[in-house]
């Protein structure tokens, strides 16, 4: 039976007492579902990508944390980790593993045969991502493809094909995820180069917020043209507005590069995510 200190260290594991990669990754997922559907989308659907969200996400943390429990230890913010602390031993990560990705399967059963395959697509970025910080100071473009896949994933579901525009909804949320993820890649940075792990950050070096700042407005920009494609009304534009607002604080904050004021505004995305989803939302109930 299972102690107290176990089922801690399985959330802890699962970073389901840290959620934020859980909204990063629900909310362009929810983009997809409401543009796929032309607005609220089939409960059952929207139930069954919630919970692959939560279980994909979950199951991703763990496989990073058996592929860098040699580096974590380095890293402050990552040292009293689960496999590091020795709170659990990699053989139960990877049985943790593998029942999510069972319990994953199960949610896939209930969508069209074309989801399967991008499923096993979007597995395997998912795996990939852990070791592109080895080889690559690109690893947040791996990240942004594993975490942007719910997107076709989303539209295969509803309407059994993704179109052209819903790819270029895929590639806009690949920018943004390459702009929190080098956030939060700005407040390890130090520790990184230490343990040899590679990052947008370390590559951008003192051009960071010039660059994060381009792809902020890239992102915007490729937003606007998804309003004009989807046919999206005013409050979608309002909710784009208040998305550039936060990315000039964001830009505010990280000007002197201070890690806890990178840390935070690598959160502070969630916000963006969240304004994006109510204006679409929106947009659709009129």
């Amino acid at each position: 039976m299972l102690s107290a200190s176990n089922i801690n260290a399985y959330i802890a594991l699962m970073r389901l007492n840290k959620p934020i990669g859980i909204y990063l990754l629900l909310w362009p997922t929810l983009w997809a579902l409401f543009l796929a559907s032309k607005g609220f989308p089939p409960a059952s659907i929207l139930v069954i990508f919630i919970s692959g969200v939560v279980l994909m996400r979950s199951a991703g943390c763990i496989f990073n944390d058996i592929t860098d429990r040699h580096l974590d230890g380095f890293v402050y913010r990552t040292r009293a980790r689960p496999l590091v602390s020795g709170a659990l031993s990699v053989k139960q990560a990877y049985i943790a593993f593998f029942v999510l990705l069972f319990l994953s399967f199960l949610c896939l059963l209930t969508l069209p045969l074309y989801s399967w395959f991008l499923a096993i697509v979007g597995l395997g970025f998912a795996i990939l991502y852990p070791f592109l910080k080895r080889i690559t100071h690109l690893p947040q473009i791996g990240l942004g493809f594993a975490f942007s896949w719910g997107i076709p994933m989303a539209f295969s579901a509803v309407q059994n094909t993704v179109p052209a525009s819903a790819w270029i909804l895929f590639f806009s949320t690949l920018i943004w995820v390459v702009i929190y993820d080098s956030l939060y890649a700005m407040a390890d940075r130090e520790f990184d180069i230490k343990v040899g792990i590679k990052s947008t950050a370390i590559l951008f070096k003192g051009w960071d917020t010039i660059i994060i700042g381009l792809l902020q407005l890239s992102f915007v920009v490729l937003l606007i043209v998804i309003g004009h494609l989807f046919l999206l009304h005013f409050p979608y534009y309002i909710s784009l507005g208040l998305a550039s607002f936060l990315f000039i604080y964001q830009q505010i904050m990280i000007k002197d590069r201070l890690p806890e004021h990178c840390f935070k505004m690598f959160l502070n995305n969630q916000y963006v995510g969240c304004v994006i989803f109510i204006g679409i939302a929106l947009s659709y109930s009129l």
